[in-house]
């Protein structure tokens, strides 16, 4: 029997999915089992998987469904002591079950425990580094403010966790990950390894630019945490909450690439982020916020992308995320 159940679900993942199980099989931890839950692929990923000789790799296949649909099915099919999740175009260093594994043996009041990630693109090149943090113990209160995780690649938590929250929100379109790690916060305490062991890969047509969708799922998934009785005394902290969203959602509306961007879409993230956030009227960011969408919306695409290409400084509205209340 397997001590750590890996889940990873897949739909038409050909293009990543090779090097992503490559990552798994390739940790230096390898008491675990890989469980693969091929969603209804209609590519070669069937085709790619099955090419791999490893009797750590077991396969399901079955209808298309969302994410939280897919991480339960694996959960259902594993035996191991502790569950993690990877998605199909991302990827782990060889390190990541290892340290995972031993930092929740040297903390044992945890039962979950995350990395620290960094971004690449869709070449596997490097981006940027994400959320570098340090939060340990009763972490309620942090993620109320931010989903300092940040993906669905990283966690290990114990099994018995888990279950215990119930699994993912198969109802949620968006946001299955927060949810999630907001319900194991309100019952469990977290460590944490303090190193870069996922990497993270950012793609314009990737759920999570689904604007309208993180919209709505992120907004349910707050007005639940702060109705937990956990939120009871922190009632205060929502409004920041809620600003921080929007500041996030104002720097994905201006990550989608020129011509497939929603030009009204954009304009009303922004005013409702300064709605909830007056201050940030004040601040560079929101000049050039509207600098970038408006050459986005007159401008050809082709020529918004070699602008953008040359003038780097103008393109990059990150900023917003330095701007979101963390404490």
């Amino acid at each position: 029997m397997s001590l750590i159940s890996v889940i990873l679900p897949v739909f038409n993942g050909e293009k990543t999915i090779q090097a992503t199980v490559h990552s798994v099989l390739q940790q230096t931890f390898d008491d675990f089992e890989l469980i693969i839950i091929n969603a209804s692929s209609c590519d070669s990923t069937l085709e790619v998987i099955s090419r791999f000789q490893d009797s750590r790799i077991k396969i399901f296949s079955y209808p298309k469904a969302n994410v939280a649909v897919n991480r339960n099915r694996g959960v259902e099919h594993s035996v191991g002591e502790f569950v993690t999740f990877i998605d199909a175009d991302d990827l782990w260093t060889t390190d990541k079950l290892e340290a995972q594994y031993k930092a929740l043996l040297d903390y044992p009041e945890a039962a979950v425990v995350y990395s620290w990630t960094n971004c690449i693109d869709e070449n596997g090149k490097f981006l940027r580094a994400c959320s570098y943090v340090h939060h340990k113990g009763d972490v309620y209160d942090k993620f109320l403010l931010d989903d300092f995780i940040g993906n669905g690649s990283n966690v290990m938590m114990k099994r018995s966790a888990f279950l215990q929250v119930g699994g993912f929100d198969e109802a949620l379109s968006n946001a299955q990950d927060t949810d999630m790690w907001l319900r194991l916060a309100a019952n469990y305490e977290f460590t944490v390894v303090t190193k870069p062991q996922i990497l993270y890969r950012i793609s314009p047509y990737s759920m999570s630019s689904d604007i309208v969708g993180l919209e709505k799922s992120n907004l349910q998934v707050i007005s639940r945490a702060f109705a937990n009785q956990k939120a009871e005394s922190l009632q205060h902290l929502k409004k920041y909450s809620i600003a921080n969203l929007y500041k996030y959602l104002s720097y994905k509306v201006l990550e989608v690439p020129p011509g497939k961007h929603n030009t009204f879409q954009a304009m009303r993230i922004l005013t409702t982020a300064i709605k909830t956030d007056p201050s940030l009227i004040f601040k560079p960011i929101m000049l050039k916020s509207f600098i970038k969408l408006m050459m986005m919306a007159f401008l050809p695409p082709r020529l918004s992308i070699k602008l953008f290409n040359k003038f780097t400084k103008l393109s990059n509205t990150s900023t917003f995320l330095g701007y979101e209340k963390l404490s």
